[in-house]
């Protein structure tokens, strides 16, 4: 079986970047990508650097998709299912397939949780909620905006947001704020709901109903549920986590397995696209170099 440079796993903006990045070093390399990036329920983002007018998740992967294949990389639509050390290099299986690769970089990143209902991704799309307060809230400035999520999330998020609205919305889904757990805020401005109601969606904004039958119509809620953080790719290569979804790396982006980097969301840290591009370049700039060095020797018809 050929051996190529390195396998990306994921193909979202990070994971792209990285197989930009190594093409362009003359690197052979390969992504593998299961099509579930995180980026593609951005309806549209003013926070992405370049993009004046905004630009929409689904068409920002696009661009960068074609950026990657002009550059000679190969996409491989699959969902990796296990990554083996072998020898001094890798096997990324999926199915019946498999790659080997003398490295690999991991731009899995992470899944939000969602509240439990069929129109989430209905909601996401038109703005009624909203996944991450840095990317967006300016753009909720003024609102009405809910916080909806467990006691703790909600009061620590409330906080951040309080700098974008006075009409926060408080939403714990497990127990009351009280004396030994105040609301953050205690302003006329600023309400807070009883645990216990039901989140509904009218097609076009969110609204609370309280167990007494009280409705609040929310002009955009940000759910904070968490995110399914588990990365099994990481400890199936031997790189255990310090804790649950937290993929440890040095400064070039490498975990504690020689050859293996990690990228993007699945990295403990801000979870940003800018940020996400940035350790991509990083990851792959070091990864050309720890690679044997592959000498051109005649030039190639263009």
């Amino acid at each position: 079986m050929e051996i190529i440079d390195v396998v990306v796993v994921g193909g979202g903006p990070a994971g792209l970047t990285a197989a930009t990045y190594l093409r362009r070093f003359h690197r052979r390399c390969v992504v593998l990508d299961g099509g579930d990036s995180r980026a593609r329920r951005i309806p549209q983002s003013h926070n992405c650097p370049g993009f004046p007018d905004g630009v929409s998740g689904p068409d920002l992967l696009r661009r960068m998709r074609t950026q990657a294949l002009d550059a000679g990389v190969r996409i491989e639509p699959v969902m990796v299912d296990a990554l083996l050390r072998e020898g001094d290099g890798f096997r990324a299986v999926a199915g019946e397939r498999s790659w080997r690769a003398r490295a690999v970089v991991l731009a899995t990143g992470v899944r939000d949780v969602l509240p439990e209902v069929d129109w989430a991704e209905d909601a996401i799309a038109c703005g009624a909620i909203r996944l991450c307060a840095i990317c967006d809230a300016f753009e909720a400035t003024d609102l009405r905006i809910g916080v909806y999520g467990p006691r703790a999330a909600v009061a620590s998020h409330a906080r951040f947001l309080r700098g974008y609205t006075q009409r926060l919305v408080l939403m714990p889904i497990d127990r009351p704020f009280d004396d030994e757990f105040p609301a953050p805020y205690k302003e006329s401005t600023v309400r807070v709901l009883a645990p216990g109601g039901e989140l509904d969606f009218d097609g076009a904004r969110c609204r609370y109903r309280t167990p007494d039958g009280a409705e609040t119509v929310l002009d955009t809620v940000y759910p904070f549920l968490g995110t399914q953080e588990a990365h099994p790719l990481v400890v199936s290569a031997g790189a255990w986590p310090d804790l649950p979804g937290e993929t440890v790396v040095d400064a070039n982006q490498m975990t504690r397995v020689a050859g293996l980097y990690a990228i993007g969301d699945m990295v403990s840290g801000l979870n940003q696209i800018s940020v996400a591009v940035g350790q991509a370049a990083i990851a792959a700039t070091h990864l050309h170099h720890q690679l044997p060095s592959a000498p051109r020797m005649r030039a190639e018809r263009v």
